[in-house]
């Protein structure tokens, strides 16, 4: 009954089996190997941008805070949401890499067109005392597990480029999304007005690499530069590149996050179903939120049930609904999910 997050699952034999590939004889290092060719010219083509320039590196922080550097002056700031992952989980890496500032907007996961346009109005206002206007950096799936319709991506890109801003996708889970919305990955990405995406692996299964996608190619020598001086550029590259091309070949990633999905569904439908539980957002794919009494959570946790609890679970009255987050990979067993909600009901009072 493990829900902690889905980079914690193990990693498909195909991908083992890609890396096993590469590791014969020798290759030239710092991707100037076969291999990571190879996987850059996959990525394009199922982006459907034979342009686009394609960087490998081994996290995803490493993927947005590099990517976002390329489009950010120090005296710049970035919009985000307030519950963006490079705001509140990559330790200030975006700002530390870039030099710029974060600006939130609006209080949801998901960025509201008028508020960004609000947010970006507010700056440029106090001439060279203030920040200037940087990129904006959205999350598909978002931080509660929920999907921007391409609708709202479009609408969020058109007014990025009314005032000629960029826009980086953080794509830690773009598979799930594109499994979801049942769309390409060109429609989710630079056909709707998105600049830079970062394309995501591990929470998908992959052992360890994210592609940063650049559809402009303008960004493509100062991102190597970026990445070799902030040592995230690998000297046996060929490993990382095994890795997306195990991924990406017969669509194993397209299969793995749907399994992930449907894990996810699952997941949620317990919850719709027990009494002492509800779901906080309509999730959309393997990522929920959800809240049942603190009792239940230690009960439950105490069984074996591992996942995060927003709150302590020794402070306060046994009875408060207490929010609690839960993830499948594409390795969770439904037999698990099961026995999960089995055990909150045997327990619920």
């Amino acid at each position: 009954m493990f829900f902690a997050s889905d980079n914690t699952g193990p990693v498909p034999q195909q991908v083992l089996d890609a890396l096993a590939e590469v590791n014969t004889g020798y290759q030239s290092g710092y991707g100037a190997d076969d291999y990571t060719q190879k996987a850059a010219d996959m990525v394009r083509d199922v982006f459907e941008a034979p342009e686009a320039a394609v960087y490998f590196v081994a996290t995803g922080t490493a993927a947005n805070s590099l990517a976002l550097a390329c489009y950010s002056n120090p005296w710049d700031t970035i919009f985000c949401s307030p519950v963006a992952h490079i705001h509140e989980d990559e330790c200030n890496a975006p700002e530390f890499y870039s030099n710029a500032k974060l600006t939130l907007v609006g209080d949801s996961d998901k960025i509201d067109p008028d508020a960004l346009r609000r947010a970006i109005l507010n700056e440029e206002i106090r001439g060279v005392h203030g920040p200037q206007r940087g990129p904006v950096s959205i999350t598909q799936i978002t931080e509660k597990g929920r999907a921007y319709s391409l609708d709202e991506i479009k609408a969020v890109c058109d007014v990025a480029k009314e005032f000629g801003l960029p826009v980086h996708l953080d794509g830690a889970r773009f598979a799930n999304a594109i499994q979801h919305l049942g769309c390409t990955p060109a429609e989710m990405s630079w056909k709707a007005g998105v600049d830079v995406v970062s394309f995501g692996g591990t929470k998908n299964g992959l052992m360890g690499v994210e592609a940063v996608v650049f559809f402009d190619k303008a960004k493509a020598w100062e991102f190597e530069l970026r990445r070799k001086r902030g040592a995230h550029l690998f000297s046996k590259h060929r490993y990382l590149a095994a890795q997306m091309i195990g991924f990406l070949r017969d669509g194993l990633w397209l299969d793995l996050a749907q399994k992930a999905n449907e894990r996810g569904a699952q997941l949620a439908q317990h919850i719709r179903d027990i009494p002492q539980t509800e779901l906080m957002y309509e999730p959309a794919a393997n990522l929920l939120f959800f809240k049942m009494p603190r009792y239940l959570h230690r009960l439950v946790m105490a069984e074996g049930a591992v996942y995060y609890p927003w709150e302590d679970l020794d402070v306060g009255n046994d009875d408060d609904m207490v929010i609690g987050r839960l993830v499948c990979d594409w390795s969770s067993d439904a037999a698990d999910i099961d026995r999960f909600a089995e055990t909150i009901q045997r327990f619920a009072k």
